[in-house]
């Protein structure tokens, strides 16, 4: 927000300069972006009149000039301005004046010269010479009443400086120039100098109907008639000079005032054209498919999501954010309605981005505008039309249209002393309290050291205690509270074995030469229909960007998204890892410290590898990173856990190389090759391989137990069982663990590992052969060969009799 210093001092006056009321208003929250003066500097520039013009002698397009700077005795200048004539007052620099800086940086200073032969005692000046305005149509023409011999400065009232200060969005008493000076008051303790606002006196009956149908929408609208007025009329130069200096352009007297009454009491409003409006004004939202043409030439359309205020030829305006050009005002209007309302910021927020445009007074009304001020803004805009475009004897003033219809309740706030003092860290009477309260214009009730507080119209930050305790805090003086180390007592938490941190499990993902990413947890919606096949995925009410509009129920599409950037960057080995939660509905969850009802948010590990299994070499064949690659990996991380490979499908995966991983008989997530459907939407010259697991079940391990060490030699046995060409591998490994678990002769079995698959020559279409080595060791003695071949005859009985495997031969 922009405004001129002066301004601000008519209102409220502290014993600070400059630079001391931007520090004191920067600590208290309103940070002072810039101060930068109204004008550049310049010197010995006086008001004068020109007094007599006649042509130059040696040039057609030059003036000699006649002209009083109240130096006593008149001056000639020569003057080249097209819009130069006797009696005309404007600026002029005398011989020794001190000209704003240009490019260079160096000012330009008047001496007399001669011009073409004629001697020149001075410089008259256009405001574009002055650094003033771009306008260089000629020189400045200053109102009749401009003294001769004033300094310009003095006069233009350019010993001011413009403040641009930044607000959060929980600031918003503080976007008028009314909040600044009441923080600036409550600050400083310098009285208030409002401009007070009398009652206008009603003239006429004309009153407009109008029927607020949507409480949601609009919680409260006043408005009132005026007829007869002069639209032409100037806009004041002291209102114009405010206006720049607050980043307005000034238009016409009608939109300068609606400005004007904005950036001082922070009430965005509108004037509307009464003649053009049909019946009585609807509020309420709006129905698909109908179109709103904007003041800014843009046509819209809204639906129900949308409000609007309707007469009989429909909507005209968006509620809250822009007029329409169907009711516009113009120079040509006589009679106007003039609006102030209040519109609930749930029902501004977010409407401006759907339309691709903001304006002022959607900013304001999305935080939130004082409800009980509606009023006061309107007498005001009621007072400067008057004064401004008032035609005596002629312009008629209705009564006022207060419609309420549902204002937001202002719950009592409780403060305890002792918790603002353990909060803010400084001790605090409760009459210390009592003042700061005050002086915010926040009314309490007093219970010893409890206060009972109700936040007033404006205030809309004001809900808990904390809040309070923030207020105390500035009003304080964050700079009075003192810098001290913390004192708490040191404790040292020591990590359960059973467990190990996110961090080691960066580190190991690091170790196997994976690079952590960090995504949005915000994803396009057409991820989770791709890469969950989610029809229903958790939205945001209100996404910072259209393709970031739904919660992610799995992190594939992140990582995909990823490897895009990097393909399109000529990278072409990539490995790539994200720690990171998932936002998954679940009807069982309650709300809690840590959880939202109805939301299940686990956190996982996803993991992606795309292109070559390793670094080109000369020593290694380049081979494309595989299923098997990503699967070590996997097994890797979870050790010395045991990982069960599951077959299984999923929508984005390849439909014959994937896998559910399990552990410890739950399932724990799952891993496999991207499908090739999504390989080419998404244009990836090859397929990465991924997995995502939840993280809690690998970051619980087994505290590790002593066992000797078996001092006798262990033998191996190799057999081939033939079975069914689907029976899975797994299968038959889990057949052996059970009968060594289940039958004391195959206790003494320490590993088996599948060494060969053979399909082929000497099988049935049907069939497979698979090859297993058994690693047999007994720690109380040396295994004979009828020990073990009991233990191999029993795990080739058990695979036979559960799966029709047969000892290939």
């Amino acid at each position: 927000m922009q405004f001129s210093e002066n301004w601000l001092r008519t209102i409220v006056n502290p014993d600070l300069n400059t630079e001391e009321l931007a520090h004191l208003m920067t600590m208290s929250g309103m940070e002072v972006e810039e101060v930068v003066p109204a004008a550049k500097p310049f010197s010995k520039i006086v008001v004068a009149k020109v007094l007599e013009v006649a042509g130059h002698p040696n040039a057609d397009r030059l003036h000699v000039c006649k002209v009083d700077a109240g130096t006593g005795e008149p001056l000639e200048i020569v003057c080249g301005a097209p819009n130069v004539r006797p009696g005309m007052l404007t600026g002029c620099a005398l011989i020794g004046a001190s000209l704003p800086p240009g490019e260079d940086g160096k000012a330009f200073t008047i001496k007399k010269s001669k011009l073409r032969g004629i001697a020149s005692s001075g410089m008259l000046c256009s405001l574009r010479e002055l650094q003033l305005s771009e306008d260089h149509s000629g020189i400045m023409d200053l109102p009749e009443d401009a003294p001769v011999g004033q300094d310009l400065r003095d006069y233009l009232q350019l010993e001011d400086n413009i403040f641009d200060i930044k607000l959060t969005p929980n600031k918003a008493d503080c976007l008028s120039l009314l909040g600044v000076a009441r923080e600036v008051s409550a600050l400083t303790g310098a009285p208030m100098h409002f401009p007070v606002v009398a009652s206008a006196s009603v003239t006429c009956d004309d009153k407009q109907v109008v029927n607020i149908q949507s409480k949601d929408l609009c919680g409260r609208f006043t408005c009132r008639v005026i007829r007869n007025i002069n639209a032409k009329a100037p806009t004041p130069d002291w209102m114009k000079q405010r206006l720049e200096r607050s980043g307005q352009r000034p238009i016409s007297a009608l939109v300068d005032i609606s400005n004007y009454v904005m950036l001082e009491y922070g009430q965005p409003n509108h004037f509307y054209d009464w003649s053009k409006i049909n019946g009585a004004l609807d509020i309420r939202w709006g129905k698909a498919g109908e179109q709103v043409e904007l003041l800014n030439d843009q046509t819209v359309t809204v639906d129900d999501w949308v409000g609007v205020i309707a007469d009989a030829n429909g909507p005209e305006s968006l509620a809250g954010v822009m007029g329409g050009n169907r009711t516009a005002i113009s120079l040509e209007t006589t009679d106007v309605l003039l609006e102030s309302a209040f519109w609930w910021p749930d029902a501004i927020r977010g409407r401006t981005r759907r339309f691709n445009f903001t304006t002022e007074a959607a900013h304001r009304f999305e935080r939130g505008v004082d409800f009980g001020n509606t009023v006061n803004a309107l007498e005001r805009m009621t007072q400067l039309v008057m004064d401004i475009c008032g035609v005596e004897g002629k312009t008629q003033v209705g009564p006022i249209n207060d419609q309420v219809a549902a204002l937001p309740e202002r719950k009592p706030v409780v403060l305890r002393r002792q918790r603002a003092e353990k909060v803010i860290g400084v001790p605090l009477t409760s009459d210390q309290i009592a003042d700061i309260f005050t002086r915010l214009n926040l009314g309490f009730t007093r219970d010893g050291d409890t206060f009972t507080v109700k936040p007033p119209s404006y205030r809309f930050d004001i809900e808990i205690e904390v809040d309070l305790i923030e207020e105390i805090a500035r009003v304080y003086g964050f700079e009075n509270i003192p810098a001290l180390p913390p004192m708490a007592r040191n404790v040292m938490r020591i990590s359960a074995e059973s467990s190990r941190s996110l961090f080691s499990i960066r580190q190991q993902m690091a170790d196997m030469e994976y690079q952590e990413v960090v995504n949005y947890s915000f994803v396009d919606e057409a991820w989770e229909k791709d890469f969950a096949g989610n029809e229903d995925p958790v939205r945001l009410l209100n996404p910072i960007a259209s393709q970031m509009a739904v919660m992610r129920t799995t992190m594939m599409g992140n990582l995909v998204a990823n490897i895009q950037f990097n393909i399109n960057r000529k990278v072409s080995r990539i490995r790539l890892f994200e720690i990171g939660a998932v936002f998954l509905k679940d009807a069982a969850v309650e709300d809690g410290p840590a959880t939202v009802k109805g939301y299940c948010q686990p956190k996982r590990i996803a993991a992606a590898a795309y292109g070559f299994a390793e670094e080109e070499q000369w020593g290694l064949e380049a081979r494309v990173v595989d299923f098997f690659d990503i699967k070590a990996d996997l097994e890797a991380l979870a050790a010395p856990a045991q990982l069960r490979f599951v077959k299984a499908e999923y929508p984005a995966l390849h439909p014959g190389r994937c896998a559910k991983v399990v552990l410890d008989g739950q399932e724990i997530g799952f891993i496999g090759e991207l499908h090739p459907s999504l390989q080419q939407k998404y244009g990836l010259p090859h397929a990465p391989v991924l997995f995502e697991v939840d993280v809690a079940p690998l970051q619980a391990v087994k505290v590790p137990q002593y066992q000797g060490i078996s001092r006798f030699q262990p033998v191996t046995r190799d057999i081939a069982l033939t079975v069914g060409v689907e029976t899975p591998v797994q299968d038959v490994i889990d057949i052996f663990n059970r009968e060594k678990d289940n039958n004391p002769q195959c206790a003494i079995m320490q590993s088996v590992v599948l060494f060969d698959d053979y399909r082929g020559k000497g099988l049935e279409d049907s069939e497979k052969s698979l090859a297993f080595r058994f690693t047999l060791q007994d720690s109380n003695g040396t295994l004979q060969d009828e020990t073990v071949d009991l233990a191999v005859n029993a795990f080739v009985a058990a695979a036979s009799s559960q799966l029709g495997a047969k000892l290939r031969a």
